[in-house]
């Protein structure tokens, strides 16, 4: 497959409910990446289905390769038709032309003989006639015309095979990155393929991020994650203590204002 750049600016309102009718027909529509797709610009893909648009700005999911992942409306645009190909026009096959054979001596009619008087002097002998060349001569030269024709069965040397083109190797798939940051007490996820930013960072809770690294058999890197969230629960406890503290002092003051009243 070949990447043409191209400068459109997305899916129309009208393109994305083509889409669907054409989804609906069970048959699944080409698009094309535009620039706004980053590294796959240009190429491919096939739509597989329309998700909820409330839900996410992502969701046109196109297949591309062997993965099917969603993109959003202005990633995309509907694939150009192919122009029809051109015939080439056909070249009529040589005609066969047969031989003419040469005329024989032997078939020419003979000169008639002009009747004799009585009395008359018998006309001197006819000299004989210079020898025709025989026909048989000429059978080799036709023989060898019509071995050189193109309806004769002469063997042709087969010339050199075609060499085989091989199939272009397909393009790989990017990577795909998934990110657990943790930064300002916070911890947040994040993914990312090739160039294109799947999920953009959000705010998950710190029993997630344990869960998430505790299904990684990675030495040392749990032991981390259970220390910092260790210090988050006792700097919370600690807040914790303090509010107690400071809504104990307060409760006993508006306890006081009653009982001035």
């Amino acid at each position: 497959m070949v990447a043409a750049r191209t400068a459109v600016t997305g899916l129309s309102t009208v393109d994305l409910e083509q889409i669907r009718d054409t989804l609906a027909a069970g048959r699944k529509p080409k698009v094309v990446f535009t620039e706004q797709a980053g590294q796959i610009a240009g190429q491919l893909g096939q739509v597989v289905a329309l998700t909820d648009p409330e839900l996410s700005d992502e969701w046109v999911v196109v297949r591309f390769g062997r993965d099917e992942l969603p993109f959003s409306p202005t990633d995309l645009a509907i694939a150009p038709k192919a122009p029809p190909a051109k015939r080439a026009p056909a070249v009529p096959a040589p005609r066969e032309e047969s031989p003419v054979p040469a005329p024989s001596v032997a078939d020419s009619p003979a000169p008639a003989e002009a009747p004799v008087s009585p009395g008359a002097p018998a006309p001197a002998p006819a000299a004989d006639p210079a020898p025709a060349p025989p026909a048989a001569a000429a059978s080799p030269a036709l023989s060898a015309d019509s071995s050189d024709s193109p309806g004769s069965g002469a063997k042709h040397t087969p010339g050199k095979p075609a060499a085989k083109k091989t199939a272009p190797k397909p393009k790989p798939a990017p990577g795909l990155t998934v990110t657990l940051a943790y930064a300002d007490g916070e911890w947040t996820v994040a993914a990312n393929q090739g160039a294109k930013a799947l999920a953009k960072p959000y705010v998950i809770k710190a029993g997630e991020a344990l869960k998430m690294v505790a299904m990684l058999d990675v030495p040392g890197v749990h032991e981390a994650v259970e220390e910092i969230v260790s210090a988050a629960r006792a700097e919370a406890e600690t807040q914790a203590e303090r509010l107690r503290a400071e809504l104990a002092e307060i409760e006993a003051r508006l306890a006081e204002l009653r009982e001035a009243e």
